[in-house]
C-alpha cells in the first residue's frame, strides 16, 4: 500500500508545506516564545493565550469536538452566494487551491476559490502580547470582485477550566465594548481583573458582532453561522452568553488588484488605580499604542522580518553539514524549533493537552533545559530557578506548578522520587554551556516561602541528600509516588476508578518498592555533581574571595568525595540486586518482588532501567552494558522504535498501578515512548556502539518517520512524538501526543553531544562522536561562549568510536577537548 503524502519538507524556507487540508489529525503549529502564544492548526483551528493556558485563556476551543479541531480564528469570505474559508474549515467548502506553511513561530495558510486568492500569514511579534493576522485578497479574473469578509474569534471567558464547567455564572458575566473597528473583551473587568482583551482591523468596517447567537444562530455551527449566509452582520452587543468579536468589511477588488487587511488580536494589562478612563469604561492607553505599531502593511512586514532574523540566529548556534538532509533538517531545523516550544510550554498546551490539567514540570522543564540552553542561557538561568524554588527543605519537590504564578501544583503534590536529580541535570547543562558559575550563589527559597533562601548549590546537595536518604532493602532508591514513569505505581494499590492513580494516598509505610531507573538516574547525575563539586573547588582556589556560593576549595573535594562513595556504593547496588543475568530490573515492587525480569510471565525487561544503567556505564567493564544493549534490541526493538516494556500487560496489576491499565502497545504498557529511546541510544554511545545508535535513532526521527508513513503515523511528520504505538497495538506506528514531550531536548541532546559528540563542558568543547560506519565525514558549526568553531570531522575508515587527534586552527592538542576560545577557528577532528 503507497501511503498517501500530505506535504513535504521546504528546508530553504525552514517551512513545512501542507497540501492537502484534511490532514490524517490536525497538524499544528505554535505563535509566540515570551509571555503571549497561539496553538494554530493547518486550517486555523487553535487558540491564544498569555502566559499560562488556564488562567489567561483569551480564545476558546473545544478539545476532542465533533468535528475535530472545532474552534479558531476563522475568515468568511462571501463571494455572491458561495461562502469559503481560505483554510477550509469549519465551511468545508472545497477550493480550488489550498495550502498550508508552518515555519519558525508562523503560519501562512494560503486558500483559493473562483478567482480570488486569500492569503493569511499567523504570526506573534517580538515582546508582543498579540497574534497579527494579515490577510491579503487578491482578483484574479478580469472582472471586479466585492467581497464580504467576516472574521471571528469567539472568548474564553479567562479560566479555561470554569470556561467550560460554571455555565450559570458564565451565561451572565460576558461584557464587550465596541470603539470603531475595535472590539474589545472585558469580561469580569468591572470586579478583580485588570486585564482585557481585543481583535482588531486596520480599516473602517462596515458592521460587527459581539454575541455568538446572534452571529452563528441559536442551533448553527460554525460551518453556517446566519450572519455570513445572509450576507449582514446584526451589530449585536453581548451581554452575558457568550461573547465574541466579528468584523464585517466589503471589499471590492479590480482585476489583478490585491490589498492587505491586518487584524490583531491582543491582551492588555492595567495597574490596578488605571483600569477605568471613565465609569464603565475600559483605560484603551495601551491598546491604543499597541494597535498603532501593527496598523500597516509595512509595519506587520517589518516585524515578521525582525521574527525572521531572531530564528536566524537561535539556529546559526549550532548547524551541520553532513550530506544526509534528513539528518540536517532535523538538526538544523525542526529538532532545535521543537525544543524551543516545548521550553516554553512544557506539557501544558498541545492539542494531546488541554492547558488546564498540567502547568510546569520539575522533571520535565529540567529536562527541556538541555535542548534550549543554547539558544538562550538567560531565560534557561531563570526557568533553574523558577524550579528550584518548588522544591521542599528535605529535597522533595512539587512534581508541577503553575506558569502564571509559579506557584507548585498541590493538586499533583510531589513524592516522584526522580525528581530531585533532574535539577542537578539542568543546572549542570546550564553551566557546562555558560560558565557561569555565579548562578550556584543565587538565593533561592523553599516552596517559593520568603525568609527560607538558601543557596541553589545548597539545593543541588539536598537534592542528591534525598536520595541516598531513601534507600530500600536492597539499598537501591525507593520509588515514592513514581519514577520517571509516571504509571509505574507501585505503592498505590487503587481499585476506585474514581481516582487518580498519581493523587490517591500511597502506601508508602513498609514499602520496598525500589527503582532501578532512579539507582542509573543517581549514579548518571551524581558523577555530574562530583564534578562539578570538583570543578567548583578549582573555581574557588582562583577566585577572590576564596569561595563560591559560601564554600571553600575543601569544602568542595569533602563534598566531591562524599558523594562519589554514595555513587559507587549505588553502582555497586545495581550490579549486586539489580541485574537479572542478561538485563537489568526495572523496580522491585511494595513487597520486594522483582519487576522486570524474565522470572515474570509479562513484563518481563523494561527500556528505562537499560538506558540509564548503560548510560551510567555501570558494569561497562564488566560488560554488563553490552549484554543489556544487546537484550534491548532483541527483545524491545520493532519496526517503529523500541517499546518500553515487554511482553506487554494482559491484565490489570493492582501492584502495578497505571501501566497495566492501558491497552496492550499503547503508552506505558509496551508502546513506544519516544522519550526513552534516546536513553537506549545514549547507552549505545557509551559502549561505543555506533550502527545501532544510529539504527536507534533513525526510526522515530521524524524526517525518516514521515518519508513513509504519514498516514500510518497521524500526527505533524515534523516533529516527535511522545508515543508510537507498539507492535502489540491495534495500529502499530500510529503516533500520539505530539510536540510536547521530552523527546524532543532528548533527542537533541543524543545527536549533538554523543551522535555528533560536541559537548559542551566546562573547560570548551569536548568532542568525541560516535558514528555509523556510514559516515565518513561532516561538519558542525558551533557557536560557545564568544567563539565560532567549525569542526571538520574526519572518519575516512568508518570507525564508530574513537578519536585519535583534533587540531585547532592547525595545532595538535592533547585530549579532546578544545578550550574556549574567542574569534573563530578551524577545529578537525580525525577518527
Amino acid at each position: 500500500m503507497v501511503e498517501k503524502k500530505y506535504g513535504h519538507f521546504d528546508d530553504a524556507n525552514r517551512e513545512y508545506v501542507i497540501t492537502d487540508p484534511k490532514t490524517p489529525w490536525p497538524w499544528i503549529n505554535y505563535l509566540g516564545n515570551e509571555d503571549f502564544f497561539s496553538l494554530i492548526s493547518n486550517t486555523a483551528g487553535g487558540y491564544s493565550f498569555y502566559k499560562d493556558a488556564k488562567f489567561r485563556r483569551l480564545t476558546r476551543y473545544r478539545y476532542n469536538g465533533v468535528p475535530m479541531d472545532n474552534g479558531g480564528r476563522y475568515f468568511y469570505i462571501k463571494d455572491g452566494d458561495t461562502v469559503w474559508n481560505p483554510g477550509w474549515k469549519p465551511c468545508k467548502t472545497p477550493l480550488d487551491s489550498y495550502e498550508c506553511r508552518h515555519g519558525m513561530n508562523y503560519t501562512r495558510i494560503t486558500g483559493s476559490k473562483n478567482g480570488v486568492e486569500a492569503s493569511v500569514l499567523f504570526f506573534v511579534p517580538l515582546h508582543t502580547w498579540a497574534e497579527v493576522q494579515k490577510m491579503t485578497l487578491k482578483n484574479q479574473t478580469a472582472e471586479a470582485k466585492t467581497l464580504k469578509v467576516f472574521s471571528f474569534a469567539e472568548w474564553c471567558l479567562w479560566n479555561a477550566a470554569t470556561d467550560m464547567e460554571n455555565f450559570q455564572r458564565n451565561f451572565s458575566t460576558g461584557e464587550v465594548e465596541v470603539e470603531g473597528s475595535t472590539l474589545y473583551h472585558k469580561t469580569e473587568y468591572r470586579e478583580r481583573r485588570n486585564h482585557y482583551a481585543f481583535y482588531t482591523v486596520n480599516t473602517e468596517i462596515q458592521g460587527y458582532d459581539t454575541d455568538r447567537e446572534s452571529f452563528i444562530g441559536l442551533y448553527n455551527e460554525f460551518a453556517e453561522p446566519e450572519a455570513v449566509l445572509e450576507g449582514k452582520p446584526r451589530n449585536s452587543f453581548a451581554h452575558g452568553w457568550s461573547p465574541i468579536a466579528s468584523h464585517y468589511i466589503e471589499v471590492t477588488l479590480k482585476p489583478g488588484e490585491s490589498r492587505d487587511l491586518i487584524f490583531l488580536l491582543g491582551y492588555v494589562e492595567n495597574e490596578q488605580d488605571k483600569k477605568f478612563s471613565a465609569k464603565k469604561v475600559i483605560n484603551k492607553e495601551k491598546a491604543h499604542q499597541l494597535i498603532q505599531k501593527f496598523d500597516t502593511t509595512e509595519k506587520v512586514d517589518a516585524a515578521f522580518a525582525e521574527l525572521n532574523q531572531y530564528w536566524d540566529n537561535l539556529l546559526n548556534i549550532f548547524t551541520v553539514k553532513s550530506g544526509n538532509d534528513k539528518l540536517d533538517r532535523m538538526v538544523n531545523i525542526w529538532n532545535q524549533y521543537q525544543c524551543m516550544i516545548t521550553f516554553c510550554m512544557s506539557r501544558s498546551a498541545s492539542f494531546f493537552e488541554s492547558g488546564i490539567g498540567r502547568g510546569m514540570g520539575f522533571r520535565d522543564s529540567n529536562q527541556d533545559l538541555v535542548g534550549f540552553v543554547h539558544q538562550i542561557p538567560t531565560r534557561a538561568r531563570q526557568r533553574i530557578i523558577d524550579i528550584a524554588s518548588t522544591q521542599f527543605p528535605d529535597g522533595g519537590c512539587y512534581h508541577q506548578y503553575q506558569p502564571l504564578t509559579k506557584r507548585g501544583n498541590n493538586d499533583i503534590g510531589g513524592g516522584f522520587n526522580d525528581d530531585p536529580c533532574w535539577l542537578i541535570f539542568g543546572t549542570v547543562a546550564y553551566i557546562k554551556e555558560t560558565g557561569d558559575f555565579s548562578i550556584l550563589s543565587e538565593q533561592v527559597p523553599f516552596d517559593n516561602q520568603p525568609g527560607s533562601e538558601v543557596s541553589l548549590f545548597e539545593h543541588l546537595k539536598i537534592s542528591m541528600n534525598h536520595v541516598i536518604n531513601n534507600q530500600g532493602p536492597h539499598q537501591l532508591p525507593l520509588i515514592g509516588r513514581a519514577d520517571w514513569n509516571d504509571c509505574l505505581n507501585l505503592n498505590c494499590f487503587s481499585w476506585d476508578p474514581n481516582e487518580s492513580f498519581q493523587t490517591t494516598e500511597n502506601k508508602g509505610e513498609g514499602s520496598k518498592a525500589e527503582s532501578l531507573m532512579i539507582a542509573g538516574l543517581f549514579v548518571v547525575t551524581g558523577k555530574d555533581y562530583v564534578a562539578l563539586c570538583k570543578q567548583l573547588a578549582k573555581e574557588a582556589s582562583n577566585s577572590r574571595e576564596g569561595e563560591i556560593a559560601g564554600l571553600a576549595e575543601e569544602d568542595y573535594l569533602v563534598e566531591a568525595e562524599r558523594m562519589q562513595q554514595a555513587v559507587d556504593a549505588m553502582s555497586e547496588a545495581v550490579k549486586q540486586h539489580g541485574w537479572d543475568g542478561e538485563w537489568f530490573l526495572r523496580a522491585y515492587d511494595f513487597f520486594g518482588n522483582k519487576i522486570g525480569s524474565n522470572e515474570n510471565e509479562e513484563g518481563k525487561i523494561f527500556i528505562e532501567s537499560q538506558g540509564w544503567c548503560t548510560m551510567a556505564g555501570i558494569g561497562l567493564e564488566e560488560g554488563l552494558c553490552a549484554k543489556a544493549l544487546d537484550s534491548a534490541k532483541e527483545r524491545l526493538e520493532c519496526e517503529h522504535g523500541m517499546v518500553l516494556n515487554n511482553p506487554a500487560y494482559t491484565t490489570y496489576h493492582v501492584e502495578m498501578g497505571e501501566i497495566s491499565s492501558y491497552p496492550e502497545g499503547y503508552k506505558e504498557n509496551a508502546g513506544i515512548f519516544c522519550h526513552n529511546n534516546p536513553w537506549v541510544i545514549i547507552g549505545e554511545t557509551v559502549a561505543g556502539r555506533g550502527n545501532d545508535a544510529w539504527n536507534h535513532y533513525t526510526k522515530i526521527l521524524p524526517s525518516y518517520v514521515e518519508e513513509k508513513y504519514q498516514t500510518l503515523h497521524k500526527v505533524e511528520p515534523y516533529v516527535n512524538c511522545q508515543m508510537v504505538a507498539g507492535k502489540d497495538a491495534a495500529k502499530p506506528g500510529e503516533g500520539k501526543n505530539s510536540w510536547l514531550t521530552g523527546t524532543a531536548a532528548w533527542m537533541w541532546y543524543t545527536v549533538s553531544e554523543f551522535i555528533l559528540g560536541i559537548k559542551p563542558d566546562y573547560e570548551g568543547l569536548n568532542i568525541d562522536p560516535c558514528l555509523p560506519s556510514t559516515a565518513h565525514e561532516y561538519e558542525v558549526t558551533r557557536k560557545f561562549r564568544g567563539g565560532e568553531y567549525h569542526i571538520v570531522v574526519k572518519n575516512p575508515e568508518g570507525r564508530e568510536k574513537g578519536v585519535k587527534q583534533i587540531t585547532v586552527d592547525g595545532k595538535a592538542i592533547a585530549g579532546t577537548i578544545v578550550p574556549c576560545l574567542e574569534g573563530k577557528h578551524e577545529v578537525v577532528v580525525e577518527m
